[in-house]
């Protein structure tokens, strides 16, 4: 099975399965004597970790990574780094009723009819439990980025689910921590609570929009045709399990604005420039302004739910099919994480690009970039 990696220069492969003893990431293009430890990496790993709340999966993993390889007393060395998560809580026989069944809206069908073969507990290597491994590959990114340009930040909140948005007016980043959805908007966060209990309750599940922002990024990332920040972008958010679609800046509200309106007008400040807005979410040209990143994907509902729905089996015959065990009933929730360590890895190797490039950054801008930076 080939597709297992992602970036140039800052490159990762994940391996394992969701009931496979382990999984884990390889990664490569890492610069030497970057600091580097199990601690850099565990702080999001446990922001991912499943069973944390009602609103997720009650799967009980630790997730507790482990060097291997590519880091010699507290920095990287130059060499691959190899991290590890052990799976200590499968119930595969969970999954024993589907093995000859296809769930509607997973991957089982399609594994099935082009691999001829497909590991049913809890989807194997289509299972969102392959998303720890990137988390733990974003978690080195940051520390390269911190490394190269510590002036940028990476955050993420949760800012729909289902058919209710967050009021943008109440937006706030301090209280994304103080709930169980990354919400930053509080009051919207206590709605989406009662909302999805009862969705919980009733076995189904809702999709999520999540929202990405990198702020203090420098101008002069990205090129201009097939080495487009914002494609790679689209590209790190689109392998994200359950993502059906990814928009940057205004995205696809832009499709209604008149071209004075998207316009992102541009003054000269102090020796700046100063820009009006921030519809183009960061980037021109496929290259960055030095505006934040701004970059939102839509996450569908967790397919796997208790209602039965119409099916198929492996053998060509008509079944229902009503999936148990335990799942998200929005999976976007644990999604931001998974987004936030994407994000870093484009940056990451958006930096190491230009570093081979260019040289060092900034040397070529004429300016500097102040003004409105959000979407």
């Amino acid at each position: 099975m080939a597709g297992n990696s992602f970036g140039q220069i800052f490159r990762f492969t994940t391996w394992g399965e969701s009931h496979g003893p382990a999984i884990g990431v390889v990664v490569d293009g890492v610069p030497p004597r970057v600091p580097f430890s199990e601690a850099d990496a565990q702080i999001w790993l446990d922001q991912r970790r499943p069973g944390q709340s009602r609103f997720t999966t009650q799967r009980q993993e630790p997730d507790q990574v482990k060097i291997l390889s590519g880091v010699f007393e507290g920095q990287t060395t130059g060499a691959p780094v190899s991290m590890m998560i052990e799976n200590v809580d499968q119930r595969s026989k969970d999954y024993s009723a589907i093995a000859q069944t296809y769930r509607p809206g997973h991957a089982d069908y399609t594994y099935d009819a082009k691999y001829g073969i497909r590991d049913y507990r809890g989807g194997g290597r289509s299972s969102a439990r392959e998303t720890a491994s990137r988390v733990a590959a974003g978690g080195l990114a940051r520390k390269v980025i911190a490394t190269l340009a510590p002036d940028i930040s990476i955050r993420g909140a949760l800012v729909q689910i289902g058919t209710m948005p967050i009021d943008r007016a109440n937006w706030d980043w301090s209280v994304t921590g103080d709930n169980p959805f990354w919400c930053p908007d509080a009051s919207m966060a206590a709605n989406w609570e009662t909302y999805l209990d009862d969705i919980r309750k009733s076995g189904s599940s809702v999709g999520a929009v999540i929202e990405i922002v990198a702020e203090g990024v420098p101008v002069g990332l990205g090129e201009p045709i097939y080495g487009k920040i914002d494609s790679d972008l689209a590209a790190a958010m689109m392998t994200i399990n359950a993502v059906k679609g990814v928009e940057i800046g205004s995205g696809m509200a832009s499709a209604a604005l008149t071209g004075e309106e998207n316009a992102d007008e541009m003054r000269m400040d102090g020796g700046n420039v100063s820009f009006g807005s921030n519809n183009a979410g960061g980037v021109l040209g496929g290259i960055t302004t030095g505006q934040d990143l701004v970059v939102r994907f839509a996450v569908k509902p967790t397919s796997s739910i208790l209602t039965p729905r119409e099916s198929v089996t492996s053998a060509g015959a008509n079944t229902d099919v009503s999936t148990k065990g335990r799942h998200d009933p929005c999976v976007g929730i644990r999604a931001v994480p998974v987004g936030e360590a994407m994000m870093a890895c484009v940056i990451a190797d958006h930096l190491l690009r230009h570093r081979a490039q260019i040289g060092e950054f900034g040397s070529q801008a004429p300016f500097t970039t102040r003004g409105k930076t959000g979407s």
